[in-house]
Protein backbone atom coordinates (compact mmCIF):
# COMPACT_ATOMS: atom_id res chain seq x y z
CA UNK A 1 0.00 0.00 0.00
CA UNK A 2 1.39 3.60 -0.82
CA UNK A 3 1.34 5.65 2.31
CA UNK A 4 -0.40 9.12 1.78
CA UNK A 5 1.91 12.07 2.71
CA UNK A 6 0.29 14.29 4.47
CA UNK A 7 0.34 18.06 4.79
CA UNK A 8 3.41 18.42 7.48
CA UNK A 9 5.44 16.05 5.36
CA UNK A 10 4.85 18.28 2.26
CA UNK A 11 6.00 21.06 4.20
CA UNK A 12 8.76 19.27 5.66
CA UNK A 13 9.84 18.23 2.07
CA UNK A 14 9.77 21.71 0.26
CA UNK A 15 10.36 24.24 3.91
CA UNK A 16 9.10 27.20 2.43
CA UNK A 17 11.50 30.11 2.83
CA UNK A 18 9.62 32.69 3.83
CA UNK A 19 8.61 31.48 7.08
CA UNK A 20 12.34 31.30 8.62
CA UNK A 21 11.52 34.75 8.83
CA UNK A 22 8.80 34.48 10.63
CA UNK A 23 7.56 33.69 14.56
CA UNK A 24 5.80 30.34 14.19
CA UNK A 25 2.67 29.11 16.65
CA UNK A 26 1.71 25.35 16.32
CA UNK A 27 -1.46 24.17 16.89
CA UNK A 28 -1.38 20.77 17.60
CA UNK A 29 -1.96 17.49 19.75
CA UNK A 30 -0.92 13.84 19.73
CA UNK A 31 -2.40 13.05 16.24
CA UNK A 32 0.06 15.87 14.63
CA UNK A 33 2.67 12.99 13.66
CA UNK A 34 4.33 12.10 10.47
CA UNK A 35 4.11 8.88 8.66
CA UNK A 36 6.82 7.59 10.89
CA UNK A 37 5.52 8.35 13.91
CA UNK A 38 7.57 12.12 14.54
CA UNK A 39 5.86 14.66 16.33
CA UNK A 40 5.31 17.87 14.02
CA UNK A 41 6.49 20.22 17.20
CA UNK A 42 10.04 18.33 17.28
CA UNK A 43 10.23 18.32 13.26
CA UNK A 44 8.93 22.17 13.10
CA UNK A 45 11.50 22.91 15.66
CA UNK A 46 14.28 20.65 13.86
CA UNK A 47 14.06 22.96 10.48
CA UNK A 48 12.83 26.43 11.95
CA UNK A 49 14.88 25.94 14.79
CA UNK A 50 14.03 28.57 17.67
CA UNK A 51 11.27 30.49 15.40
CA UNK A 52 9.32 27.65 16.50
CA UNK A 53 7.51 30.20 19.10
CA UNK A 54 4.42 29.05 21.19
CA UNK A 55 2.32 25.91 20.99
CA UNK A 56 -1.70 25.61 20.86
CA UNK A 57 -3.58 23.06 21.81
CA UNK A 58 -7.19 22.18 21.34
CA UNK A 59 -9.91 20.50 23.11
CA UNK A 60 -8.42 17.31 25.48
CA UNK A 61 -5.04 19.22 25.76
CA UNK A 62 -1.60 18.96 24.00
CA UNK A 63 -1.36 15.11 25.18
CA UNK A 64 -5.24 13.92 24.61
CA UNK A 65 -4.61 13.41 28.05
CA UNK A 66 -8.39 14.96 28.94
CA UNK A 67 -11.33 12.56 28.90
CA UNK A 68 -14.47 13.90 28.86
CA UNK A 69 -16.27 17.44 27.47
CA UNK A 70 -15.59 20.45 29.82
CA UNK A 71 -12.67 19.31 31.25
CA UNK A 72 -10.13 22.39 31.08
CA UNK A 73 -6.70 22.07 30.13
CA UNK A 74 -4.15 24.81 31.66
CA UNK A 75 -1.19 26.73 30.00
CA UNK A 76 2.17 25.39 30.77
CA UNK A 77 5.89 25.59 29.86
CA UNK A 78 6.81 22.62 26.95
CA UNK A 79 9.29 21.57 29.00
CA UNK A 80 11.83 19.98 25.66
CA UNK A 81 11.45 23.68 23.62
CA UNK A 82 10.85 25.42 26.59
CA UNK A 83 8.58 27.58 24.72
CA UNK A 84 4.45 28.45 25.99
CA UNK A 85 1.74 26.26 25.19
CA UNK A 86 -1.56 27.75 25.10
CA UNK A 87 -4.59 26.04 25.92
CA UNK A 88 -7.54 26.79 23.73
CA UNK A 89 -9.72 24.59 25.69
CA UNK A 90 -9.17 26.47 28.92
CA UNK A 91 -10.18 29.80 30.71
CA UNK A 92 -10.87 30.81 27.08
CA UNK A 93 -11.63 28.87 23.78
CA UNK A 94 -10.73 31.70 21.62
CA UNK A 95 -7.08 32.82 20.99
CA UNK A 96 -6.51 36.12 23.46
CA UNK A 97 -4.48 38.79 21.67
CA UNK A 98 -1.55 38.62 24.15
CA UNK A 99 -1.21 34.53 23.36
CA UNK A 100 -0.52 35.57 19.50
CA UNK A 101 1.36 38.43 20.52
CA UNK A 102 4.77 36.50 20.24
CA UNK A 103 3.46 34.73 16.72
CA UNK A 104 3.57 35.62 12.94
CA UNK A 105 2.03 32.39 11.93
CA UNK A 106 0.19 29.99 13.15
CA UNK A 107 0.74 26.23 11.89
CA UNK A 108 -2.59 23.98 12.10
CA UNK A 109 -1.37 20.36 12.01
CA UNK A 110 -4.53 18.36 13.70
CA UNK A 111 -6.80 15.21 12.96
CA UNK A 112 -10.09 16.05 12.37
CA UNK A 113 -12.11 12.97 12.13
CA UNK A 114 -15.12 14.31 9.57
CA UNK A 115 -17.85 14.96 11.95
CA UNK A 116 -19.68 18.73 12.50
CA UNK A 117 -19.29 18.40 16.45
CA UNK A 118 -15.85 17.64 16.87
CA UNK A 119 -14.63 20.71 18.78
CA UNK A 120 -11.41 20.80 16.39
CA UNK A 121 -13.09 22.52 13.59
CA UNK A 122 -14.18 25.29 16.09
CA UNK A 123 -10.88 25.57 17.50
CA UNK A 124 -9.52 26.29 13.92
CA UNK A 125 -12.08 28.59 13.37
CA UNK A 126 -11.76 30.80 16.37
CA UNK A 127 -7.93 31.08 15.35
CA UNK A 128 -8.64 31.95 11.72
CA UNK A 129 -11.13 34.93 13.03
CA UNK A 130 -8.28 35.84 15.86
CA UNK A 131 -5.55 35.61 13.25
CA UNK A 132 -8.14 38.11 10.50
CA UNK A 133 -8.22 40.68 13.23
CA UNK A 134 -4.40 40.64 14.30
CA UNK A 135 -3.07 40.46 10.63
CA UNK A 136 -1.52 37.05 11.50
CA UNK A 137 -1.24 34.27 8.81
CA UNK A 138 -2.96 30.54 9.35
CA UNK A 139 -1.12 27.85 7.67
CA UNK A 140 -2.89 24.82 7.68
CA UNK A 141 -1.25 21.30 7.17
CA UNK A 142 -4.02 19.26 5.47
CA UNK A 143 -5.01 15.48 6.42
CA UNK A 144 -7.08 12.85 5.34
CA UNK A 145 -10.41 12.71 6.68
CA UNK A 146 -10.63 9.16 8.13
CA UNK A 147 -14.31 8.45 7.03
CA UNK A 148 -13.48 9.44 3.73
CA UNK A 149 -14.36 12.42 1.78
CA UNK A 150 -17.06 11.67 -0.43
CA UNK A 151 -20.03 10.68 2.02
CA UNK A 152 -21.96 13.70 3.32
CA UNK A 153 -24.92 12.95 5.49
CA UNK A 154 -27.53 14.60 7.55
CA UNK A 155 -29.16 17.67 8.61
CA UNK A 156 -27.41 21.21 8.74
CA UNK A 157 -27.11 22.69 11.74
CA UNK A 158 -29.97 25.45 12.27
CA UNK A 159 -28.90 28.82 13.12
CA UNK A 160 -30.40 29.10 16.49
CA UNK A 161 -28.73 25.89 17.84
CA UNK A 162 -24.34 27.32 17.23
CA UNK A 163 -22.28 26.10 19.70
CA UNK A 164 -18.97 24.87 20.48
CA UNK A 165 -20.19 21.84 19.28
CA UNK A 166 -21.43 23.40 15.59
CA UNK A 167 -20.29 26.95 14.64
CA UNK A 168 -21.09 26.42 10.87
CA UNK A 169 -24.41 25.55 8.94
CA UNK A 170 -23.23 21.91 7.84
CA UNK A 171 -24.50 18.31 8.01
CA UNK A 172 -23.30 15.77 10.34
CA UNK A 173 -20.98 14.47 8.44
CA UNK A 174 -19.13 16.68 6.21
CA UNK A 175 -16.67 15.20 3.78
CA UNK A 176 -14.26 17.42 4.00
CA UNK A 177 -10.34 17.42 4.91
CA UNK A 178 -9.46 20.00 7.74
CA UNK A 179 -7.64 22.12 4.69
CA UNK A 180 -11.13 22.05 2.62
CA UNK A 181 -12.64 22.96 5.97
CA UNK A 182 -11.03 26.34 6.46
CA UNK A 183 -10.74 27.33 3.04
CA UNK A 184 -14.73 26.73 2.93
CA UNK A 185 -14.96 28.85 5.70
CA UNK A 186 -12.89 31.54 5.55
CA UNK A 187 -14.77 32.32 2.12
CA UNK A 188 -18.00 31.68 2.57
CA UNK A 189 -18.68 32.74 5.81
CA UNK A 190 -16.20 35.91 5.23
CA UNK A 191 -13.58 35.40 7.72
CA UNK A 192 -10.93 36.53 5.04
CA UNK A 193 -7.63 35.71 6.75
CA UNK A 194 -4.10 35.35 5.25
CA UNK A 195 -4.93 31.71 4.67
CA UNK A 196 -2.07 28.68 3.38
CA UNK A 197 -3.20 25.35 2.97
CA UNK A 198 -0.62 22.59 2.74
CA UNK A 199 -2.29 19.99 0.53
CA UNK A 200 -1.28 16.34 1.31
CA UNK A 201 -0.22 14.12 -1.88
CA UNK A 202 -1.56 10.88 -2.32
CA UNK A 203 -4.92 11.11 -0.85
CA UNK A 204 -8.26 10.34 -2.99
CA UNK A 205 -11.67 11.20 -1.82
CA UNK A 206 -12.81 7.40 -1.60
CA UNK A 207 -10.42 6.48 1.22
CA UNK A 208 -10.90 5.53 4.45
CA UNK A 209 -8.14 5.72 6.88
CA UNK A 210 -7.33 2.00 6.72
CA UNK A 211 -6.18 3.31 3.13
CA UNK A 212 -4.12 5.60 3.65
CA UNK A 213 -0.88 3.34 4.79
CA UNK A 214 -0.75 5.83 7.97
CA UNK A 215 -0.48 5.03 11.50
CA UNK A 216 -4.10 5.35 13.73
CA UNK A 217 -2.66 8.00 16.94
CA UNK A 218 -5.94 8.76 18.58
CA UNK A 219 -6.63 12.51 17.97
CA UNK A 220 -8.87 12.24 21.33
CA UNK A 221 -9.40 9.39 24.11
CA UNK A 222 -12.84 8.15 23.16
CA UNK A 223 -11.60 7.88 19.62
CA UNK A 224 -9.12 5.20 19.62
CA UNK A 225 -9.75 3.50 16.29
CA UNK A 226 -10.39 3.84 12.88
CA UNK A 227 -13.65 2.32 13.74
CA UNK A 228 -14.71 4.57 16.66
CA UNK A 229 -14.53 7.41 14.07
CA UNK A 230 -16.53 5.85 11.89
CA UNK A 231 -19.49 4.95 13.33
CA UNK A 232 -19.16 8.58 15.79
CA UNK A 233 -20.99 10.38 13.68
CA UNK A 234 -23.93 8.54 14.73
CA UNK A 235 -23.06 7.38 18.06
CA UNK A 236 -22.14 11.00 19.21
CA UNK A 237 -25.52 11.35 19.65
CA UNK A 238 -25.66 9.11 22.50
CA UNK A 239 -24.02 11.97 24.32
CA UNK A 240 -27.49 13.86 24.68
CA UNK A 241 -28.77 10.98 26.53
CA UNK A 242 -28.50 8.49 29.55
CA UNK A 243 -27.24 6.18 27.42
CA UNK A 244 -23.77 4.88 27.52
CA UNK A 245 -21.59 5.90 24.82
CA UNK A 246 -19.38 3.58 25.91
CA UNK A 247 -17.10 5.94 27.94
CA UNK A 248 -15.10 4.31 30.42
CA UNK A 249 -14.64 0.79 28.10
CA UNK A 250 -12.01 0.04 26.01
CA UNK A 251 -13.90 0.37 22.62
CA UNK A 252 -16.00 3.98 23.62
CA UNK A 253 -18.88 4.88 20.48
CA UNK A 254 -18.81 0.96 18.99
CA UNK A 255 -20.20 -0.18 22.60
CA UNK A 256 -23.31 1.28 24.09
CA UNK A 257 -25.86 0.47 26.30
CA UNK A 258 -27.88 0.81 30.00
CA UNK A 259 -28.94 -1.61 32.47
CA UNK A 260 -32.58 -1.16 31.24
CA UNK A 261 -31.79 -2.58 27.39
CA UNK A 262 -33.68 -5.46 25.98
CA UNK A 263 -31.26 -6.65 23.06
CA UNK A 264 -33.88 -9.24 21.52
CA UNK A 265 -36.59 -6.46 21.67
CA UNK A 266 -34.59 -3.62 20.10
CA UNK A 267 -33.27 -6.13 17.31
CA UNK A 268 -36.60 -7.32 16.27
CA UNK A 269 -38.09 -4.09 16.05
CA UNK A 270 -35.56 -3.26 13.82
CA UNK A 271 -36.39 -6.01 11.44
CA UNK A 272 -35.37 -5.66 7.98
CA UNK A 273 -33.93 -2.24 8.58
CA UNK A 274 -31.20 -4.55 10.05
CA UNK A 275 -27.91 -1.59 10.27
CA UNK A 276 -26.49 -1.72 6.43
CA UNK A 277 -23.08 -2.20 5.97
CA UNK A 278 -22.62 -3.45 10.08
CA UNK A 279 -23.38 -5.88 12.21
CA UNK A 280 -25.10 -5.48 16.06
CA UNK A 281 -23.72 -7.78 18.25
CA UNK A 282 -25.55 -8.01 21.73
CA UNK A 283 -22.50 -6.92 24.86
CA UNK A 284 -22.66 -6.66 28.21
CA UNK A 285 -20.28 -4.45 30.01
CA UNK A 286 -19.33 -2.22 33.21
CA UNK A 287 -17.91 1.16 32.58
CA UNK A 288 -15.29 1.53 35.08
CA UNK A 289 -15.80 5.85 34.76
CA UNK A 290 -18.80 7.96 32.79
CA UNK A 291 -22.38 6.79 32.69
CA UNK A 292 -23.87 3.41 34.40
CA UNK A 293 -19.69 3.14 35.76
CA UNK A 294 -19.60 0.14 37.66
CA UNK A 295 -23.02 -0.98 36.37
CA UNK A 296 -23.56 -3.94 34.34
CA UNK A 297 -25.12 -2.46 30.99
CA UNK A 298 -26.66 -4.32 28.50
CA UNK A 299 -26.34 -2.79 24.70
CA UNK A 300 -24.68 -3.48 21.33
CA UNK A 301 -20.92 -3.34 19.99
CA UNK A 302 -21.24 -2.11 16.21
CA UNK A 303 -19.00 -4.03 13.83
CA UNK A 304 -18.62 -2.05 10.73
CA UNK A 305 -18.44 -4.75 7.75
CA UNK A 306 -18.81 -2.33 4.50
CA UNK A 307 -17.36 1.13 5.46
CA UNK A 308 -19.04 2.54 2.42
CA UNK A 309 -22.27 0.60 3.09
CA UNK A 310 -22.44 1.51 6.21
CA UNK A 311 -24.90 5.17 7.33
CA UNK A 312 -23.88 6.46 10.73
CA UNK A 313 -25.96 9.16 11.60
CA UNK A 314 -29.06 7.59 10.33
CA UNK A 315 -28.80 4.13 12.38
CA UNK A 316 -27.76 5.68 15.43
CA UNK A 317 -31.02 7.47 14.78
CA UNK A 318 -32.61 4.39 13.90
CA UNK A 319 -31.32 2.88 17.40
CA UNK A 320 -32.43 5.65 19.73
CA UNK A 321 -35.81 5.14 18.36
CA UNK A 322 -35.61 1.39 19.02
CA UNK A 323 -34.31 2.05 22.48
CA UNK A 324 -36.86 4.53 23.21
CA UNK A 325 -39.48 2.93 22.08
CA UNK A 326 -38.62 -0.50 24.78
CA UNK A 327 -37.33 1.27 27.15
CA UNK A 328 -40.39 1.58 29.19
CA UNK A 329 -39.58 4.95 30.38
CA UNK A 330 -36.23 4.99 31.48
CA UNK A 331 -34.68 6.56 28.58
CA UNK A 332 -33.69 10.05 29.57
CA UNK A 333 -32.25 12.97 27.65
CA UNK A 334 -29.28 14.47 28.72
CA UNK A 335 -29.98 18.00 30.77
CA UNK A 336 -27.94 20.75 30.23
CA UNK A 337 -25.01 21.73 30.44
CA UNK A 338 -23.42 20.97 27.46
CA UNK A 339 -20.27 22.18 25.82
CA UNK A 340 -20.33 25.57 27.49
CA UNK A 341 -24.48 25.69 26.69
CA UNK A 342 -26.38 25.95 29.94
CA UNK A 343 -29.78 25.84 28.67
CA UNK A 344 -30.79 24.31 24.87
CA UNK A 345 -30.36 20.13 25.57
CA UNK A 346 -27.76 18.76 24.51
CA UNK A 347 -29.14 15.92 22.03
CA UNK A 348 -30.71 19.67 20.27
CA UNK A 349 -27.21 21.34 20.22
CA UNK A 350 -25.55 17.86 19.17
CA UNK A 351 -28.17 17.33 16.31
CA UNK A 352 -28.37 20.85 14.99
CA UNK A 353 -32.14 20.67 14.80
CA UNK A 354 -35.25 19.76 17.59
CA UNK A 355 -36.86 17.70 14.37
CA UNK A 356 -33.84 15.05 15.09
CA UNK A 357 -35.21 14.47 18.67
CA UNK A 358 -39.12 14.63 17.75
CA UNK A 359 -38.13 11.46 15.13
CA UNK A 360 -36.72 9.67 17.76
CA UNK A 361 -40.02 9.81 20.16
CA UNK A 362 -42.34 9.34 17.23
CA UNK A 363 -43.06 6.00 18.50
CA UNK A 364 -41.97 4.03 15.85
CA UNK A 365 -38.49 3.60 13.53
CA UNK A 366 -37.69 5.93 11.45
CA UNK A 367 -38.23 5.21 7.45
CA UNK A 368 -36.44 6.22 4.61
CA UNK A 369 -39.18 9.26 4.39
CA UNK A 370 -38.46 10.62 7.73
CA UNK A 371 -34.76 11.41 6.75
CA UNK A 372 -35.65 14.97 5.48
CA UNK A 373 -32.13 16.14 4.80
CA UNK A 374 -31.22 14.85 1.14
CA UNK A 375 -31.73 18.78 0.13
CA UNK A 376 -28.97 19.53 2.91
CA UNK A 377 -27.08 17.30 1.75
CA UNK A 378 -27.18 17.97 -1.77
CA UNK A 379 -26.99 21.79 -1.43
CA UNK A 380 -23.60 21.79 1.29
CA UNK A 381 -21.73 19.27 -1.16
CA UNK A 382 -22.41 22.02 -3.79
CA UNK A 383 -21.37 24.97 -1.68
CA UNK A 384 -18.25 23.42 -0.80
CA UNK A 385 -17.15 21.86 -4.07
CA UNK A 386 -15.08 25.08 -5.45
CA UNK A 387 -13.03 24.20 -1.93
CA UNK A 388 -12.18 20.56 -2.81
CA UNK A 389 -8.45 20.15 -2.95
CA UNK A 390 -8.63 16.66 -3.98
CA UNK A 391 -11.06 15.27 -7.28
CA UNK A 392 -11.26 11.80 -7.08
Amino acid sequence: MKKVLTGLENLLADPRKWLFGQRIGLLCNPASVDGKLRHAKDLLSSVYGKRLSALFSPQHGLHAEKQDNMIESDNFIDTELEIPVFSLYGKTRIPTDSMLSGIDVMIIDIQDVGSRVYTFFSTVSYCMEAAARLGKKIVVLDRPNPIGGIAVEGNRLAPEFKSFVGRFLMPMRHGLTIGEFASYINTSYTINCDLCVIPMKGWQRKMYHQDTGLFWVPPSPNLPTPTSAMVYPGQVLLEGTNISEGRGTTQPFEIFGAPFIDNARILELLGDKRIAGAVLRPVVFEPVAGKWANTPCHGFQIHVTDPAAFIPYRTSIQILAAIYLTSDGRFEWKSPPYEYEWEKPPIDLISGDPLIRELIEANRIPDEEDFFWQEDENRFAEETRPFLLYRK
